[in-house]
């Protein structure tokens, strides 16, 4: 069957055939390696042009927050807080996160009784409806080491919906 001098064979045509392959890449990298000493300046071979060669084009940004505001729609709003029901509560009863019935222009980290986290007084000092879309928009981000582990809210219709859902139930 196999004898030791079968092994060492079939072992040496392994190491000679990765040894020819390192060697071919070394070739190759040596006869096509580009730059050739001309450093950094090449001629451009021709230019193309176009209408716009100003810079990279910019985003267009939608209506502002506070025009999707005024046409949102509290009952989006209330599937939308549905992602945020785990930690929060509108009943006046305070849970993982404090309760937001009457949220909108009441004073950030007012609620009685609740720890929270010294970070939010990066937002204001109030919860209006613009304070609230910048930090439902990127919690982290707004209050850096803020506890609320939420990612945010990225559309910004949602948001809008759940401002105004929100100011629906204020007490």
């Amino acid at each position: 069957m196999l004898d030791t001098m079968t092994f060492t064979k079939v072992l040496g045509g392994f190491c000679g055939a990765f040894l020819i392959f390192l060697l071919g890449k070394w070739v190759a990298e040596e006869v096509y390696a580009m730059g050739g000493g001309h450093g950094d300046e090449h001629a451009q071979g021709y230019v193309i042009e176009v209408a716009d060669a100003g810079g990279a084009a910019e985003e267009e940004e939608g209506p502002d927050f506070a025009t999707l505001l005024a046409s949102a729609d509290a009952g989006k709003g209330e599937r939308v807080f549905k992602k945020c029901a785990a930690c929060h509560k509108v009943d006046g009863e305070d849970a993982t996160g404090p309760h937001l019935n009457g949220v909108v222009d009441r004073a950030i980290g007012s609620v009685a009784g609740f720890n929270y986290s010294g970070s939010l007084s990066a937002v204001g000092d109030v919860w209006s409806p613009e304070n609230l879309n910048v930090f439902l928009e990127n919690p982290k981000g707004a209050a850096p080491g803020t506890s609320m582990g939420f990612a945010g809210l990225r559309q910004v219709e949602d948001r809008a919906d759940l401002v105004a859902y929100l100011q629906s139930i204020s007490n």
